[in-house]
This record gives C-alpha cells, structure tokens and sequence, in this order.
C-alpha cells in the first residue's frame, strides 16, 4: 500500500462570498460549468478553477469576474486534487445553479455549496513517483448548538418567504 498524508486546505475568500466545490473529469467541463451558470443565472458573476489530473496538469479557469477568476485559480492550485473544480459566485446562490451543473455530463460529485468558512479534507499520495491528490471531503461550517424550537421554526419559515423562497 502507498503511503499518504492528510491534510486540511482551507477555502480563502471573503465572509460571504458563496462558491460551489465539485469533481468532474474532462478538461471541457470548464466551457461546460461556464455555459451552465450562464444559462441558469445570465447576469450571474463568477470564476472557475478546474485542476487538470493529467497531460499538462494546468489549472483551467474561466469565468465573467476576473476578482472571483483569480479567486478560483488561486483555491483550485491550494486544493490540488485531480479533476477538482471550485466556483465563486456573486448575483446569485448555489441553489440558483446547481441544478445545471449537476447536469453536466462530465460532474462527478458535489462536495459542498456554501458561504460558510470550509476546510478541504485531502489524501496525498505518490502514482509513479509523482504526487496526486484526491478530496476525502470538506468540513463545512460549524457544529449545531440545538435542535431548533418553537420560536425558530417560525423565524426559519418567516425567512424563507421574506427571500422569496416560499410562499
């Protein structure tokens, strides 16, 4: 058996910025991810990394924001693993795209899609004497505190609707 090590990548960016952290598995899925937001959200702002896990083992990005491009690519290098992609998101949430991408024939997984502060969980390895890199998975947010109650139930309900979520 090889040898591996764990390790704990955090997610960099600002408090509230929403990004989506999946797997997928050809060099096309960048164009492919990109057409799917636009199709789902057209003013939609966003930058894609995708970490190529072989041939020239690029980082790939697009995207319609060269801040959350930079973004991208910057965490996608960070995470390293093997066909990986990260999307940061602005004018718009996960949940308003994620129907889409999952639909793209090359996505393989969702590993989260959120704005809360993430922790990548990573296996390292060595495949014929170089390294790779695979998601284990993600450590998303915090620990609950309690089952919610009456008086949250409510305002849980009441939010939904004030966003336009629920009637």
């Amino acid at each position: 058996m090889d040898d591996f090590q764990l390790r704990l990548v955090d997610i960099e960016k600002p408090k509230d910025l929403n990004f989506i952290l999946g797997q997928t598995h050809f060099i096309k899925s960048v164009e492919d991810l990109y057409e799917a937001i636009v199709n789902s959200v057209p003013d939609a702002e966003f930058g894609i990394g995708f970490c190529e896990a072989s041939g020239a083992r690029k980082v790939r990005s697009t995207g319609n924001n060269k801040e959350l491009q930079k973004l991208a690519e910057t965490n996608a290098m960070n995470i390293g693993a093997g066909h990986s992609f990260i999307i940061f998101l602005k004018n718009c949430f996960p949940l308003h795209v994620l129907h889409n991408i999952k639909k793209v024939p090359e996505v393989c997984t969702i590993f989260c899609a959120t704005a809360n502060p993430t922790k990548v969980m990573i296996a390292e390895t060595k495949n014929d004497g170089e390294p790779g890199r695979g998601i284990l998975g993600v450590i998303d947010g915090f620990m609950p505190v309690g089952v919610e109650n009456k008086e949250d139930i409510k305002w849980r309900k009441d939010f939904l609707r004030k966003i336009g979520y629920k009637q």
